[in-house]
C-alpha cells in the first residue's frame, strides 16, 4: 500500500516515523473487496511495545489464515504524532491499509496491563468512533478485548461491547464466523451479542446487571436475555495444533523485543500465591521439542533474527529443556544466533544448564527470590530455600558470571521490616560468597534488587488482600534503603503511585468506568509511562465520581463477599483459593503441580488428569 499524501507532509516531524507506516516484511495486504469481515488489531501502547508481543503476532496469522477475514494492526500514537494528526485532521488508521479505525467491523483491543486503559478510548476517539458502547448503535466497529485483565472487565463494561475469556485463537475465529454471518442477516448489534455469548468464552457485559450493597460492595450479578450464570475462559488443549507463525513481521525501528520467540508451553505447575499469571493459564500444556525447533529455525530464516528466546511463565520448568537445548545449540551458534532463556527458576539451575547458557550468552543473569525471608517466601509459595538461592549464585559466579539481578517485591501479606531488611541482608550474603569464591571471575561485581510493589490480581488466592498504603510502602523502600550497607548492591524500586490506580483498576466494579472516562477527559492517557502519568488528575476524577481509591486498593474482602469478576470461571476454585490464603497465613507451602495435585479444578479443562 502506498503512504497517503496527507501522511507523508506529516511524518517528518515525528520522532520515530517508521511507527506509522506500515508496509513491513511479512506484512499482510488483502483486497477489502475481498473479505466478510475486518478486523483492526488494537494494541493500546506504541508501536515498539505493540511490535514486541507473542501474542499479536500469533492472532494475526489466525486471523489472516481466514480467506474471510483481513486483519490489520493498529498502535496508539505518541504524543507529538497524535497532535499532527489532530492538527491535519487524520484520524488513527491501521498499519496495512491506511483506512480509519471506523471502516472496520471488529476493533479488538488487547488488555496486557490495567494502566493502559484510558489508551483506549483515546484511540477509539482518535479513529471516529464513540467511547460508550451504548454510543454505538450498528453492528459495524463491534468493539471486542480480551487478554489477561480480561479476568476482570468490570471496569472497561462502559466501553467494549463483548469479552473473550482465556487463549484466543478457537474462539476469535468462531466470532469471526458468528460475525459474518449476522452481516448477511442483517442483524441487529443486539441480536448478535445474545448470539455472541452463547459462545464459550465470549462475555457480553450488557447481559447482566449488577447490584450494589450500601457499603459499595457488589450485591449481586444477573445475567438476562439467555446468557450464561458463568462464563467459562476458552483454552487450546493440544499445543502443537496451536498455528504459528513461520515468519514474525520485521519492523524498521527497534522494538523493545527484536527477537525470534518460541512459546514452550501455557501455564505453570509452581502455585505461586500472588502470580495471577500462574493461575489464569492453568493447566499447564507443552508443545514438542522437534516443534519448537522447526519453528524456531523457520522464524530465524524468515526474519532474519539474531535472536531466539524460549518464551514461557517457567522456562526450567519446561519437561524436554536440555534435550531442546542440545538439538538448537548446533544450529545456533552455527548461524551465531543468541538463545535467550527468560524465567528461570533458582530451584532447578544446575551446571549443565548453565553450560548450556554459556555457549549462546554472556551478560548478566536475572532471578526473582520475591521475598527476603524464609518465613515470607513460604507465605508466599515460592518453594525456594536461600540455601537455593545461594548455590544458584554460587555456579553462576563460578561460571564465569560476575552480575546478577535479583526480583523482589514489596507490601506482600503479612510482610515486616525484618522481611524488608532480609531484602538486603540476601544480598549482602550474595556479595560476600562471591568474595570468598577462590575461582571467581574477573570483573567488577554487580548485584542489583528491584522491589516492585504488590498488587493483589484476581483469580489469585490474595484477591482478597489489601494492598500496602502508600505511607506503608514508603517506609518500606526507606528501611530497605537505610539497611544497605555496600555499593555492591544497586536497589532500584517502581513509582507507588501506579501501583496503586493498577490495583485499584485490577478489582475494580462498573462504577470505575466513569472513573476512567472522566480521568481520560482530563487528558490522563499513556499511564505506564512515567512522563505522562498524572495521578493528581485521577484523584480529581475519582473525587467527581464519588469514589475512594482506597475501597478498592487497600481494603480486606471477606471471603463471602460477591467480587466483581465473580461470574467469570478461569477453571480455578474458589475453594482451592481459599485454602491457599489460609496456608499463606500459616506459611505453610503446597509442592508443584507436578510433585503432587493440589486439587485445583483446572484438570476439568482437560478433561482429566494434567499429568500422566
Amino acid at each position: 500500500m502506498r503512504i497517503p499524501t496527507e501522511l507523508e507532509r506529516i511524518l517528518l516531524q515525528a520522532q520515530k516515523p517508521a511507527r506509522y507506516i506500515g508496509g513491513e516484511v511479512n506484512s499482510i495486504v488483502k483486497d477489502a473487496a475481498q473479505v466478510d469481515v475486518r478486523f483492526a488489531f488494537c494494541f493500546p501502547d506504541t508501536y515498539e511495545v505493540g511490535m514486541s508481543h507473542l501474542g499479536m503476532k500469533i492472532l494475526y496469522k489466525v486471523l489472516n489464515d481466514l480467506p474471510n477475514c483481513w486483519c490489520e494492526r493498529v498502535f496508539a500514537p505518541w504524543l507529538d504524532f497524535e497532535e499532527q494528526m489532530k492538527q491535519n485532521e487524520i484520524p488513527l488508521y491501521a498499519l496495512e491499509s491506511f483506512d480509519p479505525l471506523n471502516a472496520f467491523d471488529i476493533v479488538g483491543f488487547t488488555l496486557q496491563y490495567e494502566l493502559s486503559y484510558t489508551n483506549i478510548l483515546n484511540m477509539l476517539d482518535l479513529g471516529g468512533i464513540p467511547v460508550l458502547a451504548k454510543d454505538r448503535k450498528g453492528l459495524r466497529n463491534l468493539v471486542v478485548a480480551r487478554g489477561p485483565c480480561a479476568c476482570n472487565p468490570e471496569p472497561l463494561a462502559d466501553f467494549v461491547d463483548l469479552f473473550m475469556l482465556g487463549e484466543g485463537e478457537e474462539v476469535l475465529v468462531e466470532l469471526i464466523d458468528l460475525y459474518a454471518e449476522a452481516k448477511k442477516q442483517d442483524l441487529t448489534k443486539e441480536a448478535f451479542l445474545k448470539r455472541a455469548a452463547q459462545i464459550q468464552g465470549v462475555y457480553v457485559p450488557s447481559l447482566y446487571d449488577v447490584s450494589y450493597n450500601e457499603d459499595g460492595t457488589v450485591q449481586a450479578i444477573t445475567p438476562r436475555d439467555g446468557a450464561p450464570e458463568k462464563v467459562k475462559k476458552r483454552i487450546i488443549h493440544d499445543m502443537d495444533s496451536v498455528p504459528y507463525p513461520e515468519g514474525f513481521i520485521v519492523p524498521f525501528i527497534q522494538t523493545v523485543h527484536d527477537r525470534a520467540m518460541i512459546e514452550l508451553m501455557r501455564g505453570c505447575i509452581r502455585g505461586c500465591r500472588f502470580c495471577q499469571a500462574g493461575f489464569l493459564y492453568r493447566p499447564l500444556r507443552e508443545k514438542s521439542a522437534e516443534l519448537l525447533c522447526s519453528q524456531g529455525k523457520a522464524l530465524c530464516e524468515n526474519g532474519g533474527f539474531e535472536e531466539i528466546s524460549l518464551s514461557s511463565l517457567s522456562t526450567s520448568d519446561y519437561s524436554q529443556l536440555e534435550p531442546l537445548l542440545d538439538t538448537f545449540m548446533d544450529y545456533t551458534q552455527q548461524h551465531h544466533i543468541n538463545l535467550s532463556l527468560p524465567s528461570l527458576r533458582i530451584d532447578n539451575f544446575s551446571d549443565e544448564l548453565l553450560e548450556k547458557i554459556a555457549k549462546v550468552r554472556k551478560s548478566g543473569l536475572t532471578f526473582a527470590p520475591e521475598a527476603g525471608t524464609q518465613r515470607l517466601r513460604d507465605v508466599i509459595n515460592k518453594n525456594v530455600s536461600e540455601e537455593e538461592i545461594m548455590q544458584t549464585c554460587r555456579i553462576a559466579f563460578e561460571g564465569g558470571y560476575s552480575t546478577v539481578k535479583l526480583y523482589f517485591m514489596l507490601g506482600l501479606p503479612t510482610e515486616t521490616l525484618d522481611d524488608v531488611a532480609g531484602i538486603v541482608q540476601l544480598g549482602q550474603r550474595i556479595v560476600d560468597m562471591y568474595y570468598s569464591l577462590s575461582g571467581r571471575p574477573r570483573g567488577k561485581l554487580s548485584v542489583s534488587i528491584s522491589a516492585s510493589t504488590f498488587v493483589p490480581k484476581p483469580f489469585t488466592p490474595f484477591q482478597w488482600e489489601p494492598q500496602d498504603t502508600r505511607e506503608m510502602i514508603e517506609q518500606k523502600q526507606k528501611h530497605m534503603l537505610d539497611s544497605t550497607t555496600t555499593r555492591k548492591i544497586r536497589l532500584s524500586w517502581h513509582k507507588v503511585d501506579t501501583s496503586i490506580l493498577e490495583a485499584v483498576l485490577a478489582r475494580g466494579d462498573r462504577r470505575l468506568g466513569a472513573v476512567i472516562l472522566s480521568a481520560w477527559k482530563r487528558g490522563c492517557y499513556f499511564d505506564s509511562w512515567d512522563e505522562n502519568f498524572f495521578y493528581d488528575r485521577w484523584l480529581e476524577a475519582f473525587a467527581e465520581c464519588g469514589l475512594d481509591p482506597a475501597f478498592y486498593a487497600s481494603r480486606r474482602r471477606e471471603f463471602t463477599e460477591v467480587l466483581p469478576w465473580s461470574h467469570l470461571d478461569y477453571g480455578v476454585s474458589d475453594k482451592f483459593l481459599q485454602r491457599e490464603n489460609e496456608k499463606a497465613k500459616q506459611a505453610a507451602t503446597t509442592p508443584n503441580c507436578r510433585l503432587n495435585c493440589a486439587g485445583c479444578g483446572a484438570n476439568q479443562l482437560v478433561g482429566g488428569k494434567c499429568f500422566g
